[in-house]
């Protein structure tokens, strides 16, 4: 009988590490590389458009896709910094199966801008490495 690879928080953590620092420095290849593109759901930050596939992300990470001409390319931003504020911890589901996390980020740009957002994040294990099944996020609404 197979068995489905667990996660472990530690592995969660890693992954969740590897991807702020792969938009830190602007590494599409290694960015891309965290997403599981035959499952992907993405709602990206600055975008309206729901993203299945490799060429839907890469759009909205570098622009230049004429099927998605409002991409201007989220890597351009300048940003040096991601910082996560889970809002309960990543959680581990099915005995790590899969997981999931909630909470708000901020990008910190070069030019000092902060981008305060809004995630939710899936993962699995299909093999030896975590990838990203889900990625909703959304610009963060000030509450009065």
């Amino acid at each position: 009988m197979n068995s489905v690879p667990r996660i472990t928080l530690d592995e969660l953590e890693t992954a969740r590490s590897a991807w702020g620092a792969a938009v830190a420095s602007s590494d599409l290849a290694a960015l891309l590389a965290l997403y599981d593109f035959s499952v992907l759901l993405f709602k990206p930050t600055l975008s309206a458009s729901v993203r299945i596939d490799e060429r839907g992300a890469r759009s909205y990470f570098v622009g230049g896709d004429a099927e998605y001409p409002n991409d201007h390319g989220f890597l351009t931003q300048g940003i040096s910094k991601v910082e996560f504020r889970s809002a309960r911890g990543p959680r581990l589901e099915g005995g790590g199966a899969s997981a999931q996390d909630m909470g708000h980020y901020t990008f910190t740009c070069v030019d000092g801008r902060i981008i305060e957002a809004d995630y939710t994040f899936s993962y699995h294990k299909p093999a030896d490495k975590v990838l990203i099944t889900l990625h909703h996020s959304s610009l963060s609404v000030v509450e009065s």
